[in-house]
């Protein structure tokens, strides 16, 4: 999340400061709290919020709490935690829909904050859920607005009403009216009115967005808006809760690299709450936002729980047990192995994934040089090779592997390299299945088996995940691994220790790396 990375980077350096010391004075929870102060202003957080925030750390922090807490440092950041939370809005807030369909959801804000594309992504998060969305064209000024609305839409799959070309022509207030009427004729369920922006504030915008309002009486009214606008954020949240008025926020350009401060100071300064928070230009990318997944992931605690989510939405759990009863009886092929990563490819950028993982701020550098193009040569590699060749490797000589190369575009090299890995994946997948602990090479056992001994004195026997496919196994046991008595975080409030990166490296080895 690149948006709260120099944020993230200098809270981080505070708190590891702070776990140098067996116990806290007054000048040390000051010096913390200046800190604090400094990181947040530089990351544009508005000026009122971070003054409330840090007031708050601070009486928290040399009250009896952290006095009587076995570790101060500990508790001092998990202060920070709770009070990040609560700028961040609180509790999750879902939308509110209409009790009689259609619920009419209306997109308000700046020219270029993204309302557009924002439009399609809830069209396309609303239709997984059983709705049958429809986008309303409104924005009738900005030069092919309503054509790219219309693009979207069909990316989308979803319908759209656009009874007017826009480029000036047209009263978005009628159809605004006319469109509500259409979705309740044509039995939609959900209304998402795109509505003009303006590159400022000004009286005009507001008038027309508040007329479109009163016409349309909508449930929602989401207030879209960039995430690296920094500073400007505020007033602008405010001219528009004057002008208009809206009932949630969506955060767009999440995966920017500006400072972020517009998270941080729009739910505290307009008292309303962020509902979604876009992260890509790909329409799949937007989530629901949570605070408390968002605050530790600005203190890089991880967000298991959104992976978990992401990888129980991605993977078919019919085919997922079709592969465990296979791994259970029979032998993991390089079809099978082509098929796991289509599934792991459905649940996005692996780079996203693994920056959930805790204390994996301090690995950003690895995490940038990890190159997700190598999943793509090694699908190239297992298509050029026949069905049967696919069944079975040990097929595999020295011309069919030359033969591979050439259709693949890769080499020898690359083709021997990737059937070695393969053997190992086959092995560990293997054992997996069998309810065993897996030793990946390069990172050790992980955890181990019930009854079995270490150095470290007998494992406990634990209860897991018993999700039929491997890799969201694992998702889960990380998961609950995480919700676990910890050996430690990046600040010592539990959970799983930072992957190293030798497990970086490996990792991405098994996933095709030559």
């Amino acid at each position: 999340m690149a948006t709260f990375g120099t944020l993230s980077d200098r809270l981080t350096e505070t708190f590891r400061n702070l776990r140098k010391k067996g116990q806290l004075t007054p000048a040390d929870v000051d010096g913390t709290v200046r800190e604090i102060r400094r990181a947040l202003l530089d990351a544009d957080v508005a000026l009122p919020v971070v003054k409330e925030f840090t007031a708050a750390i601070r009486e928290r922090a040399l009250g009896d709490e952290v006095n009587r807490a076995l570790n101060p440092a500990q508790q001092v950041v998990q202060i920070v935690n709770d009070e990040l939370i609560g700028i961040l809005g609180g509790q999750q807030r879902r939308l509110q829909f209409a009790k009689n369909p259609p619920t009419v959801i209306m997109l308000a804000g700046l020219q270029g904050s993204g309302k557009t594309t924002f439009a399609g992504k809830l069209a396309k998060m609303l239709e997984k859920d059983g709705h049958t969305p429809l986008l309303v064209a409104c924005d009738l000024q900005r030069p092919n607005a309503v054509n790219q609305l219309q693009v979207v839409a069909e990316r989308a799959g979803a319908a759209i009403y656009a009874p007017e070309p826009g480029n000036g022509v047209g009263d978005p207030v009628k159809v605004a009216r006319d469109g509500v009427a259409h979705a309740t004729r044509q039995q939609h369920d959900i209304v998402i009115i795109d509505t003009a922006g303006r590159l400022g504030v000004d009286a005009e915008l507001m008038k027309q967005a508040s007329d479109i309002r009163k016409a349309t009486q909508p449930d929602e009214v989401l207030f879209v808006i960039d995430a690296m606008i920094g500073q400007d954020a505020v007033n602008t949240a405010k001219a528009f809760q004057d002008g208009v008025d809206f009932t949630g926020v969506v955060l767009s350009k999440l995966d920017g690299d500006a400072r972020g401060g517009a998270a941080l100071s729009v739910a505290s300064v307009t008292g309303r709450p962020i509902i979604f928070a876009s992260t890509g230009e790909g329409l799949d990318d937007v989530e629901p936002f949570h605070p408390d997944r968002m605050a530790s992931r600005i203190l890089d605690l991880g967000d298991i729980l959104t992976l978990i989510e992401q990888a129980q939405s991605a993977f078919d759990e019919a085919e997922a047990m079709a592969v465990a009863e296979k791994l259970a009886t029979e032998t993991f092929t390089l079809e099978d192995f082509l098929q796991q990563m289509q599934q792991m490819k459905k649940m996005g950028s692996m780079k996203k994934m693994l920056g959930m993982l805790p204390g994996m701020g301090n690995m950003k550098q690895q995490l940038e040089d990890f190159d997700e193009r190598e999943i793509d040569r090694t699908e190239a590699i297992i298509r050029s090779m026949t069905l049967a060749e696919r069944r079975n490797p040990k097929m595999l000589n020295g011309s069919r592997r030359l033969r591979i190369a050439r259709g693949s575009g890769m080499t020898v090299t690359d083709v021997n390299q990737l059937v070695q890995r393969f053997d190992q994946a086959a092995k560990m997948m293997k054992t997996v299945a069998r309810g065993g602990v897996p030793n990946i090479p390069g990172m050790g056992p992980i955890g181990g088996k019930p009854g079995a001994s270490s150095k470290r004195g007998k494992q406990q026997k634990a209860k897991g995940s018993r999700s039929g496919n491997p890799a969201k196994r694992a998702a889960e046991n990380a998961g609950i691994a995480a919700a676990a008595p910890a050996t430690g975080s990046g600040f010592g409030l539990g959970g799983q220790a930072a992957p190293s990166e030798a497990d970086l490296a490996e990792l991405q080895k098994m996933l095709g790396k030559g």
